[in-house]
């Protein structure tokens, strides 16, 4: 008979939901760099897949971070994203989106992957943001 241990694989290969939730538990509620590389931070709460594609992130903005206008494209369907500003900057720091679906001084509705958005540079303080963001399949009629 032939010892298993001695002929076993070196590696294993992972199936598609175990590698997928690693994933996940690595990057949940820890604090990493954020895109654009302009200094802000992100800390993923919660995510999802299915049935609708979603995340929830805070967002750190400290003193001299800012985000350039940009367009966060999808693969399909249509993006949108809320922001909730818990803590403004003491200076700066300001959301800029020209056709934002809902503007308010604390509260961001709009669609990212359509509409170039922007954050001003931090100045002073840090400001913090609730950022929930899903893809629906397809435009609504």
């Amino acid at each position: 008979m032939i010892p298993f241990a001695k002929h076993a694989p070196e590696h294993r290969i992972e199936p598609t939901a175990t590698r997928t939730a690693r994933n996940y538990l690595g990057k949940v509620l820890r604090w990493q760099h954020g895109r654009q590389e302009s200094g802000y931070d992100k800390m993923l709460l919660l995510q999802s897949m299915w049935p609708l594609p979603f995340d929830v992130y805070l967002l750190r903005f400290p003193t001299g971070s800012e985000i350039k206008p940009h367009v966060d494209r999808v693969a399909s369907g249509a993006h949108y994203r809320l922001n909730l500003v818990i803590r403004r900057a003491r200076y700066g720091g300001e959301f800029i989106c020209a056709k934002a679906i809902h503007d308010s001084p604390r509260i961001k509705l709009f669609r990212p992957d359509v509409c170039e958005h922007s954050v001003t540079q931090i100045e002073s303080g840090t400001r913090y943001v609730l950022s929930v963001g899903w893809i629906r399949k397809s435009e609504p009629t």
